[in-house]
């Protein structure tokens, strides 16, 4: 329910920003999102506590638009995508702290209200954090309101290269003006009858899917799964290796920050998805490899306790003569003593079966099976993380937050966010149902595939924008739109304040 209020929020939350500001809505998104919290921890029954989720993700929804450009909006454009990432590192740090947190509420009273409404206190931080920040300089331009956006910029540019920012930001935001006075309204139809506004609305939505498509909440929320399908039992050990994957994750954020502005968004995107589709080509060969070895039941041994046998042992028809077949015929097995990979036995999963096996110094497993090969799964997701999150974790938000108009910005980023959820909803959704139908080995091929079509798509649809001012990305939209050959000439001024600002830019 969470994800289905984010993607109402990420929808909506683009119109808000366009029509409020980005100052109005975060903090709308931020009073929605306690709200959410204080429901889900005093919920008194099952139907607040989804009206919670669905605040909490609406919450999230919106502010997953918002908050990337209103932060792109302030900051100079050789410092933008480093910025913009360190949202993306706010996000993973705060699922890395958030295992920490739910660990240190496991013994105390009421363990689940406390861990639902501790997650409000960020929201509340941030709501007062952000009555002291100013409104988008480039949104109060839009709304005429330029006494407030010089002085806001006064804030952010030193004396030097303050007039020429003005100046530019003036004629960009006059030059929208007239374009958009010569419409109607600024609707869903004049987005898509601009070729310049769906090339960049092709590369920005095409990133958002593909960054959901490449599997990486199937790595994040079904990591403990994972872990135990690789033949890791233990719920301690698989939840210690799920928090090492989640601080990966956050590693990896800070590592995007540090190389966003230098490498570029492009080279950043297709370095990371040339490492995961390496990493998901592990974890298939991994899987496959656990498949093949793996422990054979010992129907003689099993047979001698015949309360606790596996029902299906007696079935002919039914071959589950070895660890994998007897989970998958819904029973629990039990190893040898000494050496989990020696033939165990097949017995009933219920909790009497199961403390009979821990009892005889054994080990239970009922969700994956003990392998030699577990450890290559491990290092096949810690290297996904470790690929994934410095490109597609961050570029994604950080090309959305700066690649359309500043008219159209927050219905674009909009559009795009509200498919990156829409994909997060149906990726988390089948994942075990394409386990179960195709099994691990192949689920983590489709990724693989699906992360090299990304590689081509970033290849062909998405420029570099590393250090453009937004003006500069305009333009360079415009290019592609009437092909170089029949490129529009920038207006003599712009052209000339862009100049002075790179000019400004390589004496510092």
């Amino acid at each position: 329910m969470a994800v289905a209020g984010a993607i109402f929020g990420a929808a909506l939350g683009g119109w808000l920003s366009d029509a409020y500001g980005r100052k109005k809505t975060t903090l709308l998104a931020d009073f929605v999102f306690v709200t959410g919290s204080v429901c889900m921890a005093a919920a008194p029954d099952p139907y607040v506590l989804i009206l919670g989720r669905l605040l909490v993700g609406f919450g999230v929804g919106v502010a997953s638009i918002t908050a990337p450009v209103y932060i792109a909006e302030v900051s100079p454009s050789e410092i933008r995508g480093g910025l913009v990432s360190v949202n993306v590192l706010m996000i993973t740090g705060g699922q890395f702290l958030s295992y920490i947190v739910n660990l240190a509420f496991t013994e105390v009273p009421g363990t689940w209200r406390w861990m639902l409404g501790a997650a409000g206190l960020p929201a509340v931080l941030q709501f007062v954090l952000m009555l002291f920040l100013p409104e988008s300089p480039r949104w109060l331009f839009t709304k005429n309101k330029q006494v407030e956006a010089v002085a806001v910029l006064e804030n952010i540019y030193e004396s030097d290269r303050l007039k020429g920012e003005i100046e530019l930001l003036s004629v960009a935001v006059e030059e929208e003006l007239r374009q958009v006075q010569s419409m109607e309204s600024i609707g869903y139809f004049t987005l898509f009858s601009k070729k310049e506004i769906r090339l960049a609305l092709l590369a920005g939505v095409g990133l958002q899917a593909f960054q959901q498509l490449t599997g990486i909440n199937t790595v994040m929320y079904y990591s403990p799964t994972i872990v135990e399908l690789a033949g890791f039992v233990s719920n301690k050990i698989a939840l210690l290796l799920s928090l090492m994957v989640a601080g990966m994750n956050a590693i990896g954020s800070i590592i995007g920050i540090s190389l966003i502005d230098r490498c570029g968004r492009r080279f950043l995107v297709l370095t990371s998805l040339s490492g995961v589709f390496v990493s998901l080509g592990i974890l298939s060969g991994a899987f496959y490899w656990t498949s093949l070895d793996v422990a054979a039941v010992d129907v003689h041994q099993t047979l001698k306790k015949a309360g606790y046998a596996c029902p299906s042992l007696l079935d002919s028809s039914k071959l589950i003569w070895n660890c994998n077949g007897c989970i998958n015929a819904g029973c629990g097995f039990c190893t040898a003593i000494g050496n989990q990979m020696l033939p165990g036995s097949c017995f009933v999963a219920n909790t009497t079966a199961e403390t009979y096996c821990l009892q005889q110094c054994r080990h239970w497993y009922d969700e994956g099976c003990p392998s030699s090969h577990g450890w290559l799964a491990v290092l096949g997701l810690v290297l996904y993380i470790a690929f994934f999150s410095p490109g597609m974790g961050s570029v994604p938000w950080a090309i959305n937050s700066e690649i359309y108009p500043a008219k159209y910005r927050g219905r674009c980023g909009g559009i795009a966010a509200t498919v990156n959820w829409i994909c997060n909803l149906i990726v988390a959704q089948s994942f075990l149902s394409l386990i179960d139908a195709l099994g691990t080995p192949i689920t983590f091929m489709l990724f693989a595939a699906i992360t090299f079509v990304a590689f081509l798509f970033v290849l062909a649809f998405v420029p570099e924008t590393k250090g453009l001012s937004f003006e500069e990305i305009e333009n360079l939209w415009e290019k592609r739109a009437n092909g170089q050959s029949k490129t529009k000439k920038t207006s003599a001024l712009t052209e000339s304040l862009l100049n002075n600002r790179q000019k400004s830019q390589s004496i510092r």
